[in-house]
């Protein structure tokens, strides 16, 4: 009976991959969306709010448009949990964590945890989601990323280290390729981590 209560897996995902997924309903209601190979029941997005309502009064509704480049979906809450969109605004960019609903044949999320983000998430995402299959640069590009990746460590020196976020957010190529390049430099005692996801030069 315990499994019944278990939490399912919020697929970090992006809008247009969402909606294109295919509804599969129990009776009138969504049980989950077919998005490839996984059933889809709870998401993470990352978006910007393009557009807030609020209605108050006997029958609180509170609805948020996301978008993040790939498509549109809504947000909507009622009731007192209206109270977890007074705080955003249309331009904000968000973190959702929330489960997935239809009704009318549209798809929105009721959120779990909403969070605001800066902008440059949004293309951290992009990177992460991507592709699922690890991208091979050629030799002389890897070389190059293996010294962008050296001289943003050294450089961060001074402030006690770089972020790992911050090296793929700028660097700008498939986190899992500077991830095996960060992995080289910690292998061969050039860089070493002080705590998970902080990179310090070792020379």
């Amino acid at each position: 009976m315990v499994e019944q209560y278990k939490r399912n897996i919020a697929y970090k995902m992006r809008i247009g991959g969402l909606l294109a997924g295919k509804p599969l309903l129990e009776g009138d209601r969504l049980k989950s969306l077919d998005v490839g190979d996984k059933q889809v029941v709870r998401v993470n997005l990352i978006a910007n709010i393009i557009d807030k309502y609020i209605q108050e009064g006997e029958k609180k509704f509170g609805s948020i448009t996301l978008d993040d480049g790939t498509g549109q979906i809504k947000a909507k809450t009622f009731g007192d949990d209206v109270e977890k969109f007074t705080q955003f605004n249309q331009g904000d960019t968000v973190v959702l964590i929330g489960l997935v609903r239809s009704w009318n044949n549209e798809v929105y999320l009721t959120p779990e945890i909403i969070k605001k983000k800066d902008p440059a998430y949004l293309l951290l995402r992009k990177l992460e989601i991507e592709s699922n299959m690890p991208k091979t640069l050629p030799t002389e590009q890897r070389t190059a990323l293996k010294d962008k990746i050296l001289i943003m460590v050294k450089e961060a020196e001074k402030d006690g280290g770089v972020d790992i976020d911050k090296l793929i957010l700028e660097l700008k190529e498939h986190p899992e390729v500077i991830n095996q390049e960060i992995k080289k430099l910690l292998e061969d005692g050039t860089a070493y981590e002080p705590r998970p996801g902080k990179l310090r030069y070792l020379g």
